[in-house]
Formats: C-alpha cells, structure tokens, sequence
C-alpha cells in the first residue's frame, strides 16, 4: 500500500483534535501517503499544519507547549458590553496567533501538500470547502479559522465578503466530498464518539453543556452519513478518547498516542490492503450478540431499532440472529439498552466459526 495514496478526513472534536496527529504518525511509520486530506474544526488546523509540510514529530512538539491561554481567553468586554450581541464567549485573537504560527500567511496555492477545509456559509447554510477550484484565493489562516468558529463559541470569520463558521455544524465528518474528490480509498478518522457519560461537573456551565450537546449532534451526522455507506473503501477509525474534554489541555501526549495506537489497529484488522478491498465501511468484525434476561425490562428499544436481531417474547427481549458481522458503527443497540442487558462476544469470522464449532 505505500505505493498508492488515500483521502484523509480528520473530523472536529475540540482539544481531542490533537489525536490526529498521532494518525499522521501512525500513517507515516506505515508508509501511507495521503494524496488529499480533508479537515473539519481542529481538524482543518492540524491538516493545515501538516499541508505545509510539517512532520508529526514538529507537530507534537508544538502541541506539548499549547497551553489553555494559546486558545480560549474569555471575552469580557464584548459579553459585559455588548451582552446578547457579543458575537462569542472567547476572544479571536489567541486562536489566530496559534494558526498564524502553523501557516502563517499562506494561500492554498503556497501548499505543498493539497488540504480541503470545512466551512459553513452563516447566512446561507451552505457548506463551503476552501481549497477547491474558486475556492483557492483566500489565506488558509483564515479558511481555518472560520472551520474552528464554533457558533457562539469562536466568532465568526469574514471572507471575501461572506461571513463562515466551523462546517461541523453541517457535517462534522466530510465523508461525502471526500468520496467525489478523488478515486482513493478513504481513511475517516471519528473524535466525537460518545459513548461514556459525562459527570455533572464536567458539563457545567454554558460553555461545557453547548459543547456536550455539539459533541452527540455531530455523532449522530457521522453515523447517519456512514450507516449506509455504499462508496470506496473506507477505514472508519475512533480513537478512545470519548472520555477527554473538548477542552483539555491536560491529555495531549495521551492523545497523540492514542490517535496512533487505534490508527494502527484499524489497520491491522483490514483482511487486505485497503486498495484491494471491496467498496464498503472497515475494519468488519464477527460477533455473537446475546441477551441476559435476569437485566431486560421489556422496553422493546431493541427490538424495535434492530428487528433483523431481536424480537420480543412475552415481556422479555429474544435473539433470533446471534451471528453477526458488525462495521464500526453496527451494534449500537449494545449502548443504546437501558439496563445494559445486551451482550456480545467476538467471535471467528463464519467459516472458521463453523470449522470450529463443527
């Protein structure tokens, strides 16, 4: 595989951004080139560094020294002032410092390596990439910026004229360009995962309970966009970090190496080299799904989300197809259940199940 090139999409998710770094690495030490990368929110600021030419081992050196202070310093003035009209809680200037030192004044054209950017038209609700054909004109510096620009997070950012904001807000996961863009297999990495709770410290305040439910809106994009995945091969891979703030600065080396570890992982589940793999989602495991009736209540969520596994049997809930291959976004009737009464077990892919089991 290192002779072929694949899309990169590097999805938004706060601080948890800095773990793509780490799939940069990963994609390196493996020999994989991107031929496109394609980045939302942090994910457009850590593609854009990358872009430039930048190594992940320079990139982890300037993430080890970014502290809160580099990012969010609150606006003060514009909300005691201006109050409901304040266009954001935290103040432009920090994050254009931190970009302008990746970039610094750079257009699309000044690029060595070839970067796509997420954006949202705000009046329009258009979603716009910087870095296509007409697209190419603007400084990167600002493209980024506008891809951080969380609503009432970030302000907003002016371009030509137009106003633009993080296109997380439309999708967060940019899959669909990426499919259009080039005839590459795809390599999709997900930071907004979000199945662990969160406790009520950690969403408290605005800031913390807005960011919260940004983090569940842009899962659900993500996985109704890929659920019926028809298009190339596409890696789905979802670092472990759905218990870090979007945030923390408190994780970083945690997160880079996490960023590489499930990057590698996905990697080594694929059967075959991703070029050589049949269009659909990867890595693909086998399981076998069951039920613990003392924990069912008969609320009947699984039956009625997954009827081609589960069906109801007087008040309790019954497997009918425990043999099952899951993508990366099957089986989530598992964290769904409210009682966790839902089960599973990886198992050997079919032939070997029955070779064994025979």
């Amino acid at each position: 595989m290192s002779d072929r090139t694949v899309t990169l999409v590097l999805s938004g998710g706060g601080l948890k951004g800095l773990a793509h770094i780490g799939v940069f690495a990963a994609l390196e030490e493996r020999g994989i080139r991107p031929g496109l990368v394609i980045g939302s929110s942090m994910g457009s600021l850590i593609s854009a560094a990358w872009a430039t030419g930048m190594s992940p081992r320079e990139m982890k050196v300037r993430a080890l020294r970014v502290r809160r202070r580099h990012v969010f310093r609150v606006a003060h003035y514009d909300m005691a002032m201006k109050r409901m009209l304040s266009p954001a809680v935290y103040r432009p200037e920090p994050l254009e410092e931190l970009i302008h030192s990746l970039v610094g004044n750079r257009r699309f054209d000044d690029l060595i390596r070839p970067l796509l950017i997420n954006t949202v038209d705000l009046h329009s609700g258009r979603q716009v990439f910087w870095g296509l054909p007409g697209r190419r004109d603007a400084r990167v510096a600002d493209a980024v910026f506008a891809s951080c620009a969380l609503p009432g997070i970030f302000p907003p950012r002016e371009i030509g004229g137009r106003t633009y904001v993080d296109g997380a807000v439309v999708e967060n996961l940019p899959v669909r360009l990426a499919e259009i863009a080039s005839a590459d297999p795809i390599i999709a990495i997900n930071l907004t995962e979000v199945s662990t709770a969160r406790s009520p410290d950690e969403t408290a305040g605005f800031a913390a309970t807005y960011i919260r439910g940004l983090e569940i809106v842009m899962q659900t994009q993500s996985q109704t966009s890929l659920e019926h995945w028809g298009g190339p091969p596409l890696l789905l891979v979802q670092p472990r970090v759905a218990h870090v703030s979007m945030f923390s600065f408190t994780q970083t080396d945690d997160l880079i190496t996490e960023g590489r570890a499930a990057t590698l992982e996905a990697l080594d589940a694929l059967p075959a080299p991703l070029h050589d793999l049949a269009d659909g989602l990867y890595p693909r495991r086998h399981v076998r799904v069951r039920i613990e009736p003392a924990k069912c209540i008969g609320c009947q969520l699984c039956a009625l989300s997954a009827p081609d596994v589960f069906r109801m049997v007087g008040e309790k809930a019954e497997v009918t197809h425990p043999e099952r291959e899951w993508s990366p976004l099957d089986g989530r009737y598992v964290h769904e259940c409210p009682t966790a009464a839902i089960e599973f077990d990886e198992v050997a892919g079919p032939r070997e199940w029955r070779e064994k089991t025979a």
